[in-house]
């Protein structure tokens, strides 16, 4: 059976994916009780900038990040932030809060006139660097992922970090293959900006 297919069958826990490895983060809070949880934002991060594979980014979303370990984390020192998802380059998917909270991913954003885009979206992170290519295993993973939580949520909006807070944040990048997810936006009913 297909990565895609096995992921979109399985269940759900109170809003912890059980197709994802889970490390919890202490950087969340409450939805308000109107929000409606329509939009999937994309991301890209690496800890640090370009270098894969370690666990800095799980590290970072859990606040057990040493600051003095590399120079580069003395440039976002005491940052506290969080996305529900993350996909290594592997294809590996990690979860950080539960969808039925507000993760951290977001800042300061707005989306189709509404603001505050944590309170009406998940946050999924791929590693990876804004301009670089991502990996056949994390488009595979992210497929997946997108088919489970639109079954599971009333998504029907997908965008990048760069569409909701433009001139701020530039990720996932132009090295982010929009067009790998065109089949699977149109069976999904997903919209998207123009790509």
């Amino acid at each position: 059976m297909p990565a895609d297919q096995t992921l979109a069958s399985t269940p759900w826990n109170q809003g912890w994916y059980i197709g994802a490895q889970h490390c919890a983060s202490p950087n969340f809070g409450a939805r308000p009780t109107d929000a409606v949880l329509d939009l999937v934002l994309l991301h890209s991060i690496s800890l640090p900038p370009g270098i894969y594979g370690g666990d800095a980014v799980e590290r970072l979303f859990t606040n057990t990040l040493d600051w003095d370990a590399h120079p580069y984390f003395q440039t976002i020192r005491g940052l506290e932030v969080s996305a529900h998802f993350f996909i290594r380059r592997d294809g590996v998917l990690w979860q950080f809060v539960s969808c039925d909270n507000r993760a951290w991913h977001a800042g300061q954003s707005t989306y189709r006139g509404r603001d505050n885009c944590n309170d009406y979206s998940i946050g999924i992170e791929l590693e990876g660097l804004e301009g670089q290519t991502f990996e056949p295993a994390q488009y595979e993973c992210l497929s997946g992922l997108l088919r489970a939580v639109s079954e599971h949520y009333p998504v029907r909006h997908l965008a990048g970090h760069s569409d909701v807070a433009p001139g701020r944040k530039l990720d996932p990048g132009p090295g982010f293959d929009w067009s790998r997810l065109s089949d699977l936006r149109a069976q999904l009913g997903l919209d998207v900006p123009c790509y």
